[in-house]
């Protein structure tokens, strides 16, 4: 029987922000996947305005956190 694999959730923090309006450095963003902006170095975030958008992967920090860390992330999302 095929299994699903199930995609783990990514987040990065935001370092830099041309426009302060949508992101706020130091935050953190979960990423949602998006292959083809990826391999443009581009990442697809829910902004501050709560909106998935592109954004220049030079604008974050890519991190792994613990999956009790995830949990409350998500649950704070």
């Amino acid at each position: 029987m095929p299994t699903r694999v199930k995609s783990k959730r990514q987040f990065a923090i935001c370092i830099r922000a041309e426009e302060q309006d949508l992101l706020t450095p130091r935050r953190i963003y979960e990423i949602l996947p998006d292959e083809s902006a990826a391999k443009s170095r581009y990442i697809r975030v829910i902004d501050d305005e709560g909106e998935d958008y592109l954004y220049p992967s030079s604008h974050f920090v890519v991190v792994d956190f613990p999956p009790a860390v995830e949990q409350a992330l998500l649950q704070a999302s």
